[in-house]
């Protein structure tokens, strides 16, 4: 789960990490009040749109202002806006909400973030002397500046990894202290809150030698949100797809893409396999869409109309397994669901597994227009007559 900057920030102060002071505002109207609160901190306002995307600062998201007008006049501007940066999209994101903050005075900016490893199976330490707008660029560029620590999870963070980190990003001896209570309350962070991701860009070195997050972004494990119900509040809908709301709703496992062959597979890996098939025979995936191992009429029927939300695509490819399940009672599924949702985009379905054959025999004689595949090279080939149809 995604959160906004201003509520990871939250999440920091609450485990000692230092951040600068900041007020969340929706209307225009809480300018004035949440200026005067910042300015006791400093003659420097930063006001930040807050969307779940990076590079708010090209896309004009980030402004500054020294004054209660010019304060508000950068919150105007911003709130409301239609924010396009790298990571929206070209129809960007709508900004509901604009973060506060005080601004702090900079002599250098780095990048830090926290990650699991799968191959190593440990949490990585990355970070780079090179921190800011720009740091895709460096890891591009340079990517010998990017400096990786392994972290093992049974010890967790130690000291002579913190020292080395503050070495190699070549902070002065009086930062030292500071970096070391940052970097183990980062890590602090990242194991208790059961994060997948942990993102400070820029990580500051203050003029009075203090390491403070300058921003902060956070994603948070679903698979451990159980553990975390307060975290809970921090859910934003209206910056989730609305077809992948949807299909949450429906426990359904769904990801949109940008191809026009709708997907709907139960399982994971042949879910996998099915997009890389697509792909093969020269089409594209509009999702990716596991109705899991009970495929039945009610699975099947909320899969068409989430998969039929989107406009792009222009044909549905179903592909079961029938291990568990039954090809003959996921067939009748498909054909009394079909009926309800009335398909008008070109349906293809291949069964695999239990009573496959008389799976697809109801297919077949179920009057609807459903194009019967037998196997994956027989379905890669009538993909592109889908896509004519």
């Amino acid at each position: 789960m995604k959160i906004h900057e201003y509520q990871a920030k939250e999440i920091l102060v609450k485990h000692g990490v230092k951040t600068p002071f900041g007020v969340i505002i929706d209307k225009l109207e809480d300018v004035p009040k949440a200026y005067e609160q910042v300015a006791r901190f400093s003659d420097l306002i930063v006001v930040k749109a807050q969307i779940h995307a990076g590079g708010r600062g090209k896309g004009g998201g980030v402004k500054l202002a020294r004054t209660k007008e010019q304060t508000y006049d950068a919150a105007k501007s911003i709130l409301g806006m239609q924010l396009v940066t790298h990571q929206t999209g070209p129809e960007g994101k709508k900004v509901l909400k604009v973060y506060i903050e005080q601004g702090i005075k900079i002599v250098k900016e780095f990048y830090l973030s926290l990650l699991l490893d799968r191959s190593l199976r440990k949490t990585i330490l990355m970070a780079s002397s090179e921190g800011g707008m720009e740091i895709e660029e460096v890891a591009a560029r340079t990517p010998e500046k990017i400096i990786k620590i392994a972290i093992d999870p049974g010890v967790g963070i130690q000291t002579n990894q913190v020292r080395e980190l503050a070495f190699r990003l070549g902070l002065p001896v009086e930062a030292h202290k500071s970096a070391y209570q940052f970097f183990t309350a980062l890590y602090d962070v990242y194991i208790k809150e059961d994060c997948s991701l942990l993102e400070i860009n820029p990580l500051v070195l203050t003029q009075e030698n203090e390491i403070v997050a300058g921003d902060c972004k956070i994603t948070l494990d679903d698979n451990a949100l159980y553990r975390h119900p307060d975290t809970f509040i921090y859910r934003d809908k209206t910056e989730e797809d609305p077809l992948e709301l949807k299909a949450s709703e429906y426990n359904l496992n769904y990801v949109k893409l940008n191809g026009n062959i709708g997907c709907m597979v139960n399982g994971a890996g042949l879910a996998m396999a099915t997009m890389d098939i697509v792909k093969h025979a020269g089409a594209e995936p509009a999702n990716f869409l596991d109705v899991g191992g009970g495929a039945n009429v009610n699975t099947v029927k909320n899969g068409f109309e989430i998969i039929l939300g989107d406009p792009n695509v222009k044909a549905i490819f179903v592909n079961i397994f029938g291990g568990i399940v039954r090809c003959d009672r996921v067939a009748l599924g498909i054909v009394e669901a079909a009926k309800s949702v009335n398909i008008q985009v070109p349906l293809m379905v291949r069964l695999k597994g239990t009573n496959a054959e008389e799976g697809r025999r109801i297919l077949e004689q179920s009057g609807l227009k459903i194009i019967v595949a037998n196997e994956l090279s027989d379905a890669a080939e009538k993909i592109p007559s889908l896509i004519k149809q």
